[in-house]
């Protein structure tokens, strides 16, 4: 749970102490759904108190009295000092990151209710942080990537608007894959449209540039293909992850969201 520091007890001292070991969450988004999610936040500032309370009663009112407490009001200056690229809400905070053995514990958790995506060497931080959103908002277990990518890196994070903190997202390599029925996305796979994706299902696809690397090609049970049109090159790997997803979510035991809830 955030830890409700008190506003006047140096935070700026504690952000240098912390920030080497801490996850930057870099704007009003990211530190509301840290928040929402149960992340231990042990500072965060703002430019603009006043304003920052006004768009959490507007946007998050179920975290807005968390937010109260945890934020400290600095200078402009002081808050730009603290950030590599400031955010539009003049927001940041530091977070404390999931262990990796509880992160493993969940993804390896029998029966999985939900798939995991296995990301494949990927490269774009962005399209990194991107699938990690999808993923949270879909209810997946969790993001794993392999490779040489931080999926914990801060632009990463800034991808992801923080919803980092509501999915287990790790780096393994393939062989310490959870166990689980490996669909692998794939020009020549079948299509996708033909196939129903079980609940523990792990998701993989490939980098943006090179596709599926050997070994995880290796560990597929089922190659699967997007539709697409002919002569179109290949769907951003978000949009890819988004189209998979979706359809299990349609054909799948994914939960029924009413729209107003």
């Amino acid at each position: 749970m955030t830890d409700p520091v008190t506003a006047g007890s140096d935070p700026l001292g504690r952000w240098r102490r912390l920030a080497d070991a801490s996850v930057l969450l870099d704007g009003f988004h990211a530190l509301k759904h840290a928040v929402r999610f149960g992340a231990e936040v042990p500072v965060a500032v703002t430019a603009d108190r006043r304003a920052t309370l006004a768009l959490a009663d507007e946007l998050a009112p179920d975290v807005r009295d968390a937010l109260d407490a945890l934020l400290t009001e600095v200078p402009e200056a002081t808050y730009t000092s603290l950030v590599p690229r400031p955010h539009p809400t003049a927001v940041a905070a530091l977070a404390v990151r999931p262990s990796r053995e509880a992160n493993l514990e969940r993804l390896g958790r029998a029966p999985r209710a939900t798939p995991v995506v296995v990301l494949d060497n990927p490269r774009n931080l962005g399209n990194a942080g991107a699938v990690i959103r999808l993923a949270a908002g879909f209810g997946a277990t969790g993001v794993v990537t392999t490779g040489t990518l931080d999926p914990w890196h801060p632009t990463v994070v800034r991808g992801g608007a923080g919803l980092h903190f509501a999915t287990a997202v790790e780096r393994l390599t393939v062989g310490e894959l959870p166990a689980g029925p490996v669909f692998a996305l794939d020009p020549e796979g079948d299509d996708l449209r033909g196939v129903k994706l079980p609940d523990d299902a792990l998701l993989a696809f490939g980098s943006e540039r090179s596709g599926l690397s050997a070994e995880l090609r290796a560990r597929a049970d089922h190659l699967l293909a997007l539709p697409m049109r002919p002569q179109v090159s290949s769907y951003n790997l978000a949009t890819s992850v988004a189209m998979t997803l979706y359809h299990w979510s349609a054909t799948g035991g994914a939960p029924h969201v009413p729209l107003d809830a």
